[in-house]
């Protein structure tokens, strides 16, 4: 019932045609556009690119993005996964390191990238930690992942965060491949909270409090889909509790909220880099109070 992909804009792949990355000097020309246009059958599915800070939103075949399907335990959750027909394309378009990117060692993780990595890998979604059972998980994405990461942290009762993409179905995604906004993914949080210290009602308020829920694929300066917000609800009881709070919200706003509500998959840990990125000093190396109940203002960048 909320989805940021009913609002989100529709245009056609020739509609804007270039893209150009300063940093690699490269471009796609007219001619090349219209090439790989006609390559791709008209059953279609949107994915955008990005190159420095620029977009250009297609349709591609699903014949390039080759679907398969996973049949995990009755504890799992089924869910479609993209082989590497995505890779090889952005492999061929924009070379394989930027399809690419470095691949993620979620064992070397600090907790709870490892057992949250092992769980995507089966196709899974955890609703408490396997490590620590007495924790649940929530699941939020609010544009940028380190800002709200932070905010999580900051708060009494949340005892593990980890950022992350979540709700596409590539297998493995890296920095790179979901930044190209191709993937499906979203940056988000994987929240890991004492239930007995902090409710669920809480961790939304944070959430809240934190976007701009009627902006549609974005957050502050950063737009594309991988900057969509979400909240993503790992049980029944979470789901409840979430649209109910989505009704309350919605009578603040005349326009319609864009944040999706939907049932979490499998959550696939960012790179350690970005793991308590603000805490750690962010791009300017000027460490931000992760300490709890902190009121210190955010920056987003560090």
């Amino acid at each position: 019932a909320y989805s940021s992909q009913d609002q989100a804009p529709r245009s056609s792949f020739l509609s804007q045609y270039s893209t150009s990355n300063t940093n690699t000097n490269m471009k796609i020309s007219h001619t090349a556009a219209l090439a790989l246009a006609a390559s791709l059958s008209s059953n279609a599915s949107a994915f955008s690119i990005n190159t420095a800070g620029r977009s250009f939103i297609s349709r591609a075949s699903s014949s390039v993005f080759q679907k398969s399907h996973v049949f995990p335990s009755s504890l799992s959750r089924s869910t479609p996964r993209l082989n590497s027909g995505l890779n090889m394309f952005f492999g061929n378009l924009f070379g394989a390191a930027a399809a690419m990117g470095p691949p993620i060692d979620y064992t070397a993780l600090d907790f709870p990238g490892p057992e949250l990595g092992a769980a995507a890998k089966e196709g899974r979604f955890l609703v408490t930690s396997e490590r620590e059972p007495n924790l649940s998980i929530a699941t939020f994405a609010g544009g940028c992942f380190w800002g709200l990461e932070l905010a999580y942290q900051r708060v009494p009762g949340v005892v593990y965060t980890a950022v992350g993409y979540s709700q596409g179905p590539e297998e493995n995604p890296t920095y790179n491949q979901v930044c190209s906004g191709a993937t499906g993914h979203t940056e988000a949080v994987a929240v890991y909270y004492d239930p007995n210290e902090v409710t669920y009602e809480q961790l939304l308020d944070t959430f809240f409090d934190r976007v701009n829920p009627t902006t549609v694929n974005g957050q502050g300066n950063d737009y594309g889909k991988q900057y969509r917000t979400g909240v993503y609800f790992h049980t029944k009881e979470q789901e409840e509790i979430a649209r109910a709070r989505f009704e309350q919200e919605q009578r603040q706003y005349k326009k319609r909220i864009a944040t999706e509500l939907l049932e979490a998959k499998p959550f696939w840990p960012a790179e350690k880099y970005h793991q308590q990125y603000l805490e750690k000093g962010g791009r300017m190396g000027n460490p931000q109070s992760a300490a709890k109940g902190a009121t210190d203002t955010i920056r987003c960048y560090g």
